[in-house]
C-alpha cells in the first residue's frame, strides 16, 4: 500500500532504505553494486555505496560489502576471479566513493596510500545550525569513551589539549588523553537556509567517526538524522528546530527515520597519474536539500 500523501510516502522511503538491502539476497546486493560501478581498471573498481549499507558484517547484520566481493569480482570479470578487497572504510550510513581492489598488493597500496594521507577525501554534509566561523579547521584529538546512562554505551567524542579558565578566559593547555588519536577536519560552507547548512569537508586525518564528532562536539552542528552524535548522554532521536521541521513537512516524533546526511562526494587517489573519482549525492539528500530550499552548488 503506498501512502497518497507525499509527506506520508517519503517517509516510508526513508524507513524502507536500510531494510531493504538486508532482505536481498547476496548474489542480488552484489548485483547492485555491480550497477553502481563508477569505474574499474586492471588494479581497482570503485564503486558509489549506497545508504545503509554496512562495509563490515556484525550481531544482527545479514548482508555486508565484504561478504559479497567474492561474487561482485566474479560478476566484473570472470569465474576464475579472485575476490576483491577493502581497501578503506565507509561508516553504514554514509554514501559515496568507495574504493575496492582487484588483489592484495593492490589493496596495501592503496592501504598505505590513506595511511600516509596521500588521497585526497571530500564529503558534503547538511548540518543543523550554521558554524562560526563558516570556514576553518577543527583540530582536537579524538578518543573513544563510555556513555554513563540508563543505557551503558560507547562513543567518539572529544579529548582537547586546550581548555579555557573560567576565572579570567585564559587559554591553558591540559594533560592529553593517551589514547586520543590526532583528528583534523577541513570545512566550508557551501549553502545556509531552514536553521541548516550544507558543508563541504575535507578529513585530513582518518578517525572513527571523525567528521560525525568534530562537527557535532566541535562546532555545535551535527549532521541531520545523526541521531548517535546529537547529544552526549542519551540514545534519542535528534531534535530538530521548528523551521527545519516545518520545511521538512515532519514531526519531531518522526524525527527517528532521518537517515545521516553524509555523502562521501569525491576522491582523488595518486596511482600512478592522480585519478579522480565524483559521485552524485544520493535521491534522498537531493530531495532534503530541495525541502530545505539549500541550493546545490555547481559541482
Amino acid at each position: 500500500q503506498i501512502p497518497k500523501d507525499p509527506t506520508q510516502r517519503w517517509l516510508r522511503e526513508l524507513t524502507a532504505m536500510s531494510q531493504q538491502l538486508q532482505q536481498v539476497h547476496p548474489n542480488v546486493l552484489a548485483k547492485i553494486l555491480k550497477q553502481r560501478t563508477l569505474y574499474q581498471n586492471e588494479e581497482i573498481v570503485v564503486i558509489d555505496k549506497p545508504y545503509g549499507l554496512p562495509v563490515h558484517g556484525g550481531p544482527g547484520i545479514k548482508n555486508c560489502i565484504a561478504d559479497v566481493l567474492p561474487i561482485l569480482a566474479k560478476m566484473l570479470e570472470s569465474m576464475k576471479a579472485e575476490p576483491l578487497h577493502l581497501c578503506h572504510r565507509l561508516d553504514k550510513e554514509t554514501t559515496g566513493v568507495m574504493v575496492l581492489a582487484r588483489s592484495k598488493e593492490a589493496a596495501e597500496k592503496i592501504r598505505l596510500l590513506f595511511k600516509t594521507r596521500q588521497v585526497e577525501k571530500i564529503y558534503w554534509a547538511i548540518v543543523l545550525g550554521n558554524p562560526d566561523p563558516v570556514e576553518g579547521v577543527v583540530e582536537i584529538p579524538i578518543v573513544e569513551k563510555e556513555v554513563q546512562s540508563h543505557q551503558s554505551h560507547y562513543k567518539m567524542t572529544l579529548a582537547p589539549r586546550y581548555r579555557v579558565c573560567p576565572e579570567d578566559g585564559r587559554v591553558v593547555k591540559v594533560r592529553g588523553d593517551r589514547h586520543a588519536e590526532r583528528a583534523v577536519t577541513r570545512y566550508r560552507r557551501l549553502a545556509a537556509a531552514s536553521a541548516c547548512s550544507l558543508l563541504q569537508l575535507q578529513p585530513i586525518t582518518g578517525v572513527k567517526h571523525q567528521i560525525r564528532v568534530h562537527l557535532a562536539y566541535g562546532l555545535g552542528c551535527p549532521i541531520l538524522g545523526d541521531h548517535k552524535y546529537s547529544h552526549w548522554s542519551k540514545l534519542a532521536p535528534q531534535k530538530l528546530p521548528e523551521l527545519t521541521l516545518r520545511r521538512l513537512k515532519l514531526e519531531q516524533s518522526k524525527a527517528r527515520h532521518l537517515p545521516l546526511h553524509l555523502h562521501a562526494h569525491r576522491l582523488c587517489l595518486p596511482l600512478g597519474q592522480p585519478l579522480d573519482f565524483v559521485c552524485k549525492l544520493p535521491l534522498f539528500f537531493q530531495k532534503t536539500l530541495r525541502k530545505l530550499e539549500l541550493d546545490i552548488p555547481k559541482d
